[in-house]
């Protein structure tokens, strides 16, 4: 065993029970060997480990968020103070703390997650190589894991070095969703939630260069990889994309398309409440089926047309 296997046990523990869990739920309904039974577990593993990761995914998005926000006044910093290193430092320093952003900040949270995906990842192609990982698991379990397939093509094949056509165009197939699933999840951040001025500079270049050489990464590097790793990494790459988009909808950062498209919302939902304010009995429909609208003078004129009681002097009180 390896050092970094012995300082990841206890996590190929965690990653192994949990992944056994699933297939005791599976296993009863669609076999102890079926490859949808292992296919399921590696989902569902993904998804509570997604799910427990989710504090740190909320953080590093607000935080890259906002180093991309901040980029147009670096850049101003840069023009200004490009002469004096030492003063640019100082400013930086003050522009972060006057924005509560720490630089690092995007940084940390991927950093805790690296043990967990690399502990996945390991579980997962140790066992598609017939190498137990984790006490959740045996030799038993792993065997059937290995051997289990789908469309054909079994768990621990790879597109390099197999002959089946099967295999070949079930690991191309599950390459491309991956690669395009971590274009789209890229892109996403970049297009929706960043305004136009933090598009340009180099905190921008870099991150448009992440936008197509990632994707490339994986695509070079899934040939080697086994199909139920190859399912791993597109579940977890479909949770991140719709985490995020989410989040984007949710949480949007000023002045980017994702906050124009909120405000939008916003301002339709508080129409139709108004709407409703104004009609006591809600929407009516005309009789061609279309909703009646109330517009701001139309209700004018109804409350000058609502006639309030008056209170009759004393002398025609007594009078009566």
């Amino acid at each position: 065993m390896s050092w970094y296997d012995t300082i990841l046990t206890p996590l190929y523990d965690a990653v192994s029970w949990i992944l056994r869990a699933f297939y005791t739920v599976f296993s009863p309904l669609l076999g102890a060997n079926s490859g949808w039974t292992w296919v399921l577990s590696i989902v569902g593993l993904v998804v509570v480990i997604r799910i427990l990761l989710i504090p740190l995914f909320v953080r590093q998005i607000r935080a890259s968020r906002n180093m991309a926000l901040l980029q147009p006044k670096m850049k101003e910093l840069q023009k200004k103070f490009g002469h004096d290193r030492e003063r640019m430092g100082q400013e930086m320093m003050k522009l972060y703390k006057e924005s509560g952003t720490n630089p690092f900040s995007s940084c940390l949270p991927i950093l805790l997650q690296s043990p967990i995906f690399i502990a996945l990842f390991r579980v997962l192609d140790g066992a598609a190589n017939g190498v137990v990982r984790g006490s959740g698991l045996d030799q038993r379990l792993v065997d059937s894991l290995r051997h289990a397939s789908i469309f054909g093509a079994h768990i621990s094949d790879k597109f390099i070095g197999s002959t089946s056509l099967s295999v070949q165009v079930v690991t191309v197939v599950l390459i491309i969703m991956m690669t395009a699933t971590t274009f789209t999840t890229q892109r996403q951040l970049m297009r929706k939630n960043m305004p136009p001025e933090a598009l340009t500079g180099q905190y921008a270049q870099q991150q448009k260069l992440l936008l197509y050489v990632l994707p490339l990464v994986f695509a070079v590097g899934g040939v080697n990889f086994p199909v139920g790793v190859l399912i791993y990494w597109f579940t977890t790459n479909v949770w991140t994309m719709g985490q995020q988009f989410w989040v984007i909808r949710r949480n949007p950062a000023p002045g980017t398309p994702a906050f124009d498209a909120y405000q939008a919302r916003k301002g339709r939902k508080t129409s139709r409440k108004g709407l409703s304010a104004l009609l006591p009995g809600g929407d009516k429909e005309s009789p061609n089926g279309t909703t009646a609208s109330v517009n701001g003078d139309e209700a004018t004129q109804a409350a000058v047309k609502r006639v309030q009681p008056q209170r009759l002097p004393r002398s025609k009180r007594k009078s009566r």
